[in-house]
């Protein structure tokens, strides 16, 4: 969608530009891969940042019991060490110079704030947290303490590229990081089939823009094209795509995750508009047996 958005303006010839359209979908989910990786690693440089801390403390000229026992179990439990430990995260950080997006001092305010934390002090005081409580308190960090900080978010808004435009995708990749980290490989995080399924639906909803909007148009009863907001129309263009071309996405899907695009970035009442647009579209073309659905490969 934004990549289309990106290119409504462009003439035809330079939407016949295969290769320039591929390049500009790939910085966009390299942009969407690069967020979510600074995302996984904020909570960990807070986990480390215990150590810093601890020898901060110890290093005063008056130090108090405290001072010299700052417990820095959370820098290398089980999780931050298995994490770190990927050599593609270790390529990835490399690779595209990720840590010019770490700040420093709001690692130390996050840092702060897990120290007057209920949870954390039940961690600490566990004699001997289990792999699962590991990975909890790292997943506490995330979305307590950093997701919910206004000043923050507001902070990645400013400073950090792609955050805007994809928190929701990065929070929803989040949570299903924090699930099944054993299997994300930093330098493969999109699969090649999706990447694939990107790239195909971009150049479909190009290609076929006039016959979709022959589909569309005939349903804005009581909406004037014009008016029609260009993300709504981008929206419905590639929901059509994905009703006719892509015989594998349950048309069910299709729907209900234009819906969700629509509400996120879209108008207060997009939503509402293309569920009624899409619902007739597909009545329609269910009636002239146009839509045919298949099952994915190995279902």
């Amino acid at each position: 969608m934004q990549t289309l958005y990106s290119v409504a303006s462009f003439e035809k010839a330079e939407l016949q530009n295969k290769k320039m359209l591929a390049r500009m979908l790939n910085e966009k989910l390299d942009q969407v891969l690069d967020v979510f990786t600074v995302c996984v690693l904020y909570p960990l440089k807070v986990a480390q940042y215990s150590e810093s801390d601890s020898i901060q403390r110890s290093s005063r000229y008056l130090r108090t019991t405290d001072d010299m026992n700052v417990n820095v179990r959370i820098a290398t439990n089980t999780f931050v060490t298995h994490i770190l430990q990927k050599p593609s995260l270790q390529e990835k950080i490399k690779n595209d110079h990720l840590e010019k997006y770490f700040d420093a001092d709001w690692i130390k305010k996050i840092y702060q704030s897990l120290l007057k934390s209920e949870e954390y002090t039940q961690y600490t005081e566990n004699p001997s947290p289990t792999p699962a409580q590991d990975k909890d308190i790292i997943q506490y960090i995330w979305e307590k303490l950093m997701v919910a900080n206004e000043g923050l978010m507001d902070t990645f808004i400013d400073e950090l590229p792609g955050w805007e435009d994809n928190s929701e995708l990065i929070v929803m990749l989040m949570q299903n990081f924090f699930k099944s980290s054993n299997k994300v490989d930093f330098a493969k995080l999109l699969s090649a089939e999706k990447k694939n399924y990107a790239h195909e639906l971009l150049l479909a909803v190009i290609e076929q823009e006039e016959y979709c909007l022959e589909l569309i148009e005939p349903k804005l009863t009581n909406w004037d094209k014009e008016r029609v907001a260009l993300i709504d129309m981008l929206l419905l263009r590639m929901a059509v795509c994905e009703f006719l071309y892509f015989p594998t996405i349950p048309t069910k899907v299709t729907i209900n995750e234009y819906i969700d695009i629509a509400k996120q970035y879209s108008m207060p009442q997009s939503g509402q508009f293309v569920n009624g647009v899409l619902d007739n579209l597909l009545k329609e073309l269910e009636k002239e047996n146009q839509i045919r659905k298949q099952d994915r490969p190995g279902k």
